[in-house]
């Protein structure tokens, strides 16, 4: 009660900051503690929350690149940056998170820029009433929304690792999740019947994703840490927002009114990245859930480190597999 009382008021937390923050607010005074040459890699940045969030970075001088499905909203997006900060660069590159095999082809673009790895933001994110299959045959809310970024993660750890090594900002890694991940109970957490999208709901599909998300920050913190790495990863819930995702379903049209008057702007809601992203108030903070930019408590299931573990498992098996199969 309290805590959405909170919420309501906009009162800010140990951080100084609460859910009427906006994204440049919380960074405005960052600045000063960046280095230059900075890089943040931004994927679902052609619109909504992510699009904000490339806006604000390169504001603050960070080199952002856009992974984007739509190139031509992406040159948009591009192009309004650059209006407000013409000395903002931009790079974008083509990504269908939904696709193993363009997530690969995305990767290799990147690598071959040969430029530093300083923050990785796995931001896009679908919403879909139906069952849909991506080209892999996975259930498409999973596959886009957690396999993508997974994957994502996994083949640019090394070289976010790498950067941090050789730079005075320690790499961050961020997840954007979801409230919603706390939907989900333990018997309605099934890596198989996920992937296969049985008894689908589109509204429970999405929340499992988002848990999902969450569990994969916790098991790469552990194992960034166990490494020694000068790299964290975190989960942040945006808040909710009114964007295509809330349009599609997790919000009726009837409700909608009433709801609009709880919902977060897109600069309020891409407050909490962009503050986890850049604030120097959480250097080596890891593993870790935060909601209107202070840190917050996540589910029981999200917090489980045995469930964050056998979920990483089972998906490196999957790749392993899936990605083995590809190139016979």
């Amino acid at each position: 009660m309290k805590a959405t009382l909170r919420y309501l008021a906009g009162i800010a937390g140990p951080s100084g900051f609460g859910s009427n923050s906006t994204a440049e607010h919380v960074t405005q005074n960052c600045s000063q503690f960046l280095p230059s040459n900075l890089t943040a890699l931004i994927t679902g940045g052609t619109s909504g929350i992510g699009a904000e969030t490339a806006r604000v970075l390169s504001k603050r001088g960070v080199r952002v690149v856009i992974g984007a499905r739509d190139l031509k909203k992406g040159r948009e997006v591009r192009e309004s940056i650059q209006k407000e900060s013409p000395n903002a660069e931009v790079i974008l590159l083509e990504i269908d998170l939904s696709s193993f095999c363009s997530v690969q082809r995305f990767c290799s673009e990147f690598l071959a820029l040969n430029l530093p790895l300083n923050i990785l933001i796995n931001n896009a994110g679908i919403f879909s009433q139906d069952l849909e299959f991506s080209e892999d045959k996975i259930e498409m809310t999973f596959a886009t929304n957690y396999l993508g970024h997974f994957l994502l993660t996994e083949i640019l750890l090394d070289k976010m690792i790498e950067t941090a090594e050789k730079t005075s900002f320690e790499g961050r890694i961020i997840n954007v999740s979801s409230v919603i991940h706390s939907w989900v109970k333990r018997n309605g957490f099934c890596f198989t019947h996920i992937l296969n999208g049985k008894n689908y709901n589109g509204t429970r599909a999405y929340a499992q994703s988002k848990l999902a998300n969450i569990l994969h920050a916790k098991e790469i913190a552990r194992q960034l840490k166990a490494r020694n790495a000068r790299v964290t990863m975190n989960a942040v819930h945006p808040g909710i927002v009114k964007t295509r995702i809330i349009n599609k379903g997790l919000i009726t049209d009837s409700l909608f009114f009433i709801a609009s008057k709880l919902l977060k702007s897109t600069p309020q809601g891409a407050s909490t990245t962009c503050y986890v992203a850049l604030s120097p108030k959480i250097e080596g903070v890891s593993g870790r859930y935060f909601t209107d930019c202070n840190e917050s408590k996540c589910s029981r299931l999200a917090n489980d480190e045995l469930e964050a573990q056998k979920l990483w498992n089972n998906t490196h098996a999957l790749l392993q597999k899936r990605l083995h199969q590809a190139t016979i």
